[in-house]
């Protein structure tokens, strides 16, 4: 093993006064109109006593020359501004509260339930289940994963009826969390958007939730699907967008993934990952522009940001590249993220950046995008400190290899990817709900103060980058009701880059 060796005492002091000096320029451009006009304030307050009675006589004299229906059509004109400012502004769009489906334990499936399964598997020969295996060994996932009842059977199934009720176990146990939690009735609910991506029946599953809950007859329901592992939050600009035309409104997001339909049974490598890696789960929100539930309401939605590239769409299958070494059948982690979805990444930092980060930060990425794109610089693009915006990052858990290099290239710690790897450990790739588990994770551990930002990524097939900013609006306490409730205490834990099986 190698050791770590201090620096040089002259490297060490260079690395000290280089820290101090990025302190010192980002305090100075954040502060700047600040630190302009203390000099200026204490000089006009200087002026203004050295003026004498006189001169303040003349100056009053001349305020009250001014005709009065001038003042008044003034005064009339600020109101007039300031109604259609107030007017036309969006409406706040506050969660109220969300839930998270839990699995029984029952549905677990332990690495040895899962490799003595994928023996049995008609399907499947003896390549295709040491494939599987190397996945999982490499997949960040832990013993505790659960898979919906019809994948436990040999083989598998896949019918419609096994479907239907993994979905209406998955989906109702959140919605009916939810609605214990809120207190509101279900009749109260006026708009409904959900979103699975890979199984979409008919009659759809907004008309199955308004059927299960005898919601309003006039409700306004959306069912999205195949929109990917990011489809979440493009519910929740749907139902931002939904709140903005409907005033004084409830919106219920739910977001899931339905794992029965879905269960691979060939032999070609790159479909045989959703096996692996996906698990069942599935998150139900409920969001308002009420401005009276901003009293117990837990966040703000500051933002919105989708991007959209469809000349990625392989990205995911990228990740994971097969190797031909017969000792090693297994995968070979992508060495660069950025360089398969970068397009779609670097799309939504530029719109988010702006939006969010400091003036400091803003003024380094202009300054690199023009050197790149003006004067035609070979210069790496510019990643702002995002750890200045955001306290806590949620980046969606579709596997280890998509949060190492988020963390690496956004130069994020440890702590900040914590709840993303911790989430897939112990509820696996869940889809688009896996972003709700890991901000459940954040609350569980008691950090979530008020004033704190969030920043979700999500990513999809398409390929999709899409992202929201909340900000929170009070200090959360710890839930004593949730997916992490049962074991919260026991996390962190350490994960290996290799669990050796077998």
């Amino acid at each position: 093993m190698p050791t770590d060796h201090p620096l040089p005492r002259h490297l060490s002091s260079s690395v000290k006064l280089m820290k101090y000096v990025k302190r010192g320029y980002q305090y100075l451009v954040n502060h700047f109109f600040t630190l302009l006009l203390v000099p200026l304030m204490p000089t006009v307050l200087l002026r203004f006593a050295q003026l004498g009675p006189d001169e303040i006589f003349a100056a009053w004299k001349h305020v009250n020359e001014f005709n009065p229906v001038h003042v008044l059509c003034g005064v009339f004109f600020v109101i007039i501004v300031g109604t259609v400012y107030l007017i036309s502004r969006p409406r706040p769009v506050y969660l109220v509260d969300y839930a998270c489906f839990r699995p029984p334990a029952h549905y677990r499936v332990p690495f040895s339930t899962f490799f003595e399964h994928a023996k049995l598997v008609p399907f499947f020969d003896e390549k295709t289940v040491k494939f599987q295996v190397r996945i999982l060994e490499r997949s960040g996932l832990g013993e505790e994963t659960c898979l919906p009842p019809a994948s436990h059977c040999l083989p598998p199934q896949r019918s419609m009826q096994a479907s239907r009720a993994e979905a209406e176990l998955v989906i109702f146990s959140a919605i009916d969390q939810l609605l214990a939690k809120t207190g509101i009735s279900p009749k109260q609910i006026d708009l409904l958007v959900v979103n699975c991506s890979l199984f979409s029946p008919t009659p759809s599953l907004s008309a199955m939730i308004v059927n299960r809950y005898d919601l309003r007859s006039n409700i306004r329901s959306f069912n999205l699907s195949g929109m990917g592992c990011s489809a979440g939050l493009i519910s929740i600009d749907l139902a931002r967008d939904l709140l903005q035309a409907h005033p004084d409104a409830y919106a219920l997001v739910v977001s899931t993934e339905i794992i029965t339909p879905n269960y691979y049974i060939g032999k070609e490598r790159a479909m045989l990952l959703p096996n692996c890696l996906f698990r069942m789960g599935a998150a139900a929100i409920l969001l308002t522009n009420r401005r009276r539930e901003r009293a117990r309401a837990k966040y703000r939605l500051a933002h919105v940001v989708r991007t959209h590239k469809g000349a990625a769409d392989a990205a995911f299958r990228c990740v994971y590249q097969e190797e031909d070494d017969e000792e090693n059948t297994g995968i070979n982690l992508s060495k660069d993220l950025m360089a398969i979805a970068g397009d779609a990444l670097k799309s939504n930092i530029t719109t988010v950046g702006p939006l969010v980060l400091p003036a400091s930060e803003q003024l380094l990425f202009l300054l690199s995008l023009i050197a790149r794109k003006v004067f035609n610089f070979r210069w790496k693009p510019y990643i702002p400190d995002f750890r200045l915006a955001f306290e806590h990052f949620c980046i969606h858990a579709g596997g280890r290899a998509v949060i190492d290099e988020l963390q690496k290239n956004l130069q994020l710690s440890d702590e900040h990817v914590e709840a993303s790897r911790m989430a897939l450990h112990r509820f696996g790739n869940t889809s688009s709900s896996s972003l709700w588990y890991e901000l459940n994770y954040i609350e569980s551990k008691g950090r979530m103060r008020k004033g704190d930002r969030v920043w979700m990524i999500g990513f999809g097939s398409g390929f999709k980058c899409n992202s929201a900013v909340w900000k929170c609006l009070r200090t959360i306490p710890t839930p004593v009701q949730g997916p992490w409730s049962d074991c919260i205490d026991r996390y962190p834990v350490h994960i290996p880059d290799v669990v050796k099986l077998f």
